[in-house]
């Protein structure tokens, strides 16, 4: 970056081969001496610290115009000075270089590798799972059985990459931790010179996207809760699902009042264990009396493959819970690695939704529904309470899927407010409102399966294939690419498959959701 700043003496006509070397813009921000101010010291309202940025201020020296000696002595001077500075410069590369950010976390509670696996599994497997059998149904058997392993290896892939910068950022402003948007804030705000006015943007993006994401799950959930519901009080007469819904909403906006996670916790518990029960009891169903996988055809047109690939994104869900997983770990060092916690959790889920799509598809066939337990035995007692236990279970998950967008928006609506009463009526009204909105979405969209793929192809696309790429790319502007930028050409063909699973997934699923008649 070149200095503008007006000469003020003449010992640059003097010794105009002493002057500072331009930057290159390849140099790292840190690195860079330059008067902008939007980039020195602290940024206001980033909520990051950043180290101060060495610039010597312009030489003010008078200089006496008529000796060539003063001028020559001020000029050997100005050159020890400038060398003097190229060797702190230095040293500050070293220090950061060095700067290990897991050594300097300070953490209240830190959990163990294996809660951190637990956490990881459950972040992960949701209402997702369940709908891996119509999955299965629109992309066929075998490309579902290996489209769905690649997802998993790729979607894997990219969590390494969010940890991976979120490390070299850490190391290069000398922080701590980041999450998400922060990462993406800073990736912006130290990479390309031109990219770096769209920091704030890249937070915000990436903000909004993981707010969508948590409304839609919560419109999945509302809507996974009536279906089962009526699935089973059809066996003794029959109403609209709206009609559940509605009846849901009262109980589903007092248990959202609770602002304090600790208390459900014990809830959490308990979801948890209905959620492995139901899954049990359906796999059993599943794997009983299977047909030839003649029955079922192999692949499944172009037509069907966006809906396939919205659904299974939509299932590898987790990547917003990565950063803060790997952050309050004890030992963070073995959350990446060949045989880290990250690798094991996501083999463990990817082998789960791969098995629970493979054998629900085969079992039902082209009659596989949005949700698993749909298809179980209706006059069955048992498929009634694992439908009832995974409504349950998926009633009192919604808690914890809201928790994170409300926390996103809740903050900025009690400011606009003064007196703590008036705070806490903004919030309950906030709350309410939003719950609302996931019901009347629910609603207006009573197709499960259509609003699954729906909501992966939108936001966890994004998420987790379209932003993990971009934030890379531009994290390593300055350090470079690997060998024949292998890295770049990896990260572009990430992009691309992302950008058109984002671009046909909507259109597909929007189309379906305009017309269900659509197979």
């Amino acid at each position: 970056m070149e200095d503008l700043t007006p000469l003020t003496n003449l010992q640059q006509l003097a010794e105009p081969a002493k002057r500072k070397p331009k930057m290159s813009e390849r140099q790292p921000l840190l690195l860079q001496q330059s008067d902008n101010s939007d980039y020195e010291g602290n940024r206001s309202g980033n909520g990051l610290i950043r180290p101060p940025v060495r610039s010597s201020p312009p030489d003010s020296t008078l200089v006496n115009v008529h000796s060539e000696d003063s001028i020559a002595v001020h000029a050997a001077a100005a050159g020890d000075d400038e060398d003097e500075q190229s060797s702190q410069t230095g040293e500050e590369q070293h220090n950061k270089s060095l700067y290990n950010p897991t050594l300097h976390r300070t953490l209240e509670h830190p959990t163990s590798n294996f809660d951190t696996l637990v956490h990881l599994l459950k972040g992960n497997i949701g209402t997702g799972i369940l709908a891996m059998p119509e999955a299965f149904k629109n992309a066929g058997l075998y490309v579902g059985l290996f489209g769905t392993l690649i997802m998993g290896a790729i979607c894997t892939h990219c969590m390494h990459m969010l940890v991976n910068c979120s490390h070299e950022l850490c190391r290069r402003l000398q922080q701590p931790s980041l999450d998400f948007s922060e990462v993406a804030f800073c990736s912006f705000d130290t990479g390309p010179l031109g990219l770096r006015r769209y920091s704030q943007l890249a937070r915000r993006v990436v903000t909004t996207f993981l707010f969508i994401t948590q409304i839609g799950f919560c419109c999945v959930y509302f809507l996974f809760v009536a279906l089962n519901i009526k699935d089973v009080m059809d066996h003794y007469f029959k109403l609209d699902v709206r009609i559940y819904l509605l009846l849901m909403l009262l109980p589903m906006v007092l248990l959202n009042l609770v602002r304090n996670l600790k208390y459900l916790t014990p809830v959490s518990l308990f979801a948890a264990v209905l959620t492995v029960a139901g899954l049990a009891i359906s796999f059993s169903y599943m794997l009983h009396d299977l047909p030839d996988t003649h029955t079922v055809k192999p692949y499944a047109t172009w037509a069907t493959l966006p809906l396939y690939f919205g659904t299974a994104i939509y299932a590898f869900e987790g990547i917003g819970v990565v950063l803060p997983l790997e952050n309050n770990m004890r030992t963070p060092e073995d959350f990446g690695g060949r045989t880290g916690v990250l690798n094991t959790g996501m083999v463990i889920v990817a082998c789960l939704y791969t098995s629970v799509g493979f054998f629900g598809y085969l079992k039902y066939g082209e009659s596989v529904k949005g949700s698993i337990t749909l298809n179980l035995p209706q006059g069955d007692v048992l498929s009634q309470l694992v439908r009832i236990s995974m409504a349950v279970a998926i009633f009192l998950s919604y808690t914890l899927q809201f928790y994170v967008p409300v926390n996103m928006v809740e903050p900025f609506v009690r400011s606009n407010f003064d007196t703590a009463r008036a705070k806490d009526l903004a919030a309950t009204v906030l709350r309410t409102v939003l719950v609302t909105f996931t019901f009347i979405l629910a609603a207006v969209i009573p197709n499960l399966g259509s609003i699954i793929s729906l909501v992966g192809a939108v936001s966890s696309s994004a998420l987790a294939l379209i932003a993990p790429p971009i934030i890379e790319i531009i994290t390593y502007y300055n350090v470079g690419y690997g060998r024949y930028n292998w890295m770049l050409w990896k990260d572009f063909l990430i992009l691309i498959f992302g950008l058109c699973g984002f671009v046909f997934g909507t259109w597909a699923s929007l189309a379906q959701i305009i017309n269900p008649s659509i197979d």
